[in-house]
């Protein structure tokens, strides 16, 4: 395990969970949404979206986390990784956390509830077209993401 992806719902916990691997593997972590929006929460354009990825990619060894929803273009990070990590909380666990994180914007919302039913078949459809040899590991609860912690710990 040497480039991670974590992706997941709206306040599924993606950068808590990146931060941690980071502290159990020693691998960097890179949040991606610090380079992808712009003031006023403006996307970047496609095209430079991709080529930053690339550039973060290049690296050796790296973390990176960040679901970008309709925003996102995947490849780039997805076809150099070796693991990825797919946070698939509860709707409701999700929507807790993102409540008492910070103010949303409605877009956000809109994402957080439709994620399952509309995003998460096209990531999974990403990462089997562009990391097909990567280990995939989809989540649905924190006692197996704790697990996944412990075994990368063991690994470390």
């Amino acid at each position: 395990m040497k480039r991670v992806v974590v992706l997941g719902r709206g306040g599924a916990g993606k950068s808590t969970a990146a931060i941690r691997l980071g502290q159990l593997t020693g691998l960097p972590v890179i949040e991606l949404d610090k380079h992808f929006w712009r003031p006023g929460l403006t996307p970047m354009p496609v095209a430079e979206w991709i080529q930053a990825q690339r550039i973060l990619a290049a690296e050796c060894e790296w973390i990176m986390d960040g679901d970008l929803g309709p925003h996102d273009a995947l490849a780039p990070r997805l076809e150099r990784a070796d693991t990825i990590v797919i946070l698939d909380f509860s709707l409701i666990r999700c929507a807790w956390r993102a409540a008492r994180r910070s103010r949303e914007r409605a877009d956000f919302w809109w994402w957080l509830f439709t994620w399952r039913r509309r995003s998460r078949s096209g990531l999974l459809d990403a990462v089997s077209k562009s990391a097909p040899n990567a280990d995939l590991h989809v989540l649905r609860t924190p006692r197996e993401l704790r697990q996944f912690f412990a075994a990368a710990d063991v690994q470390a």
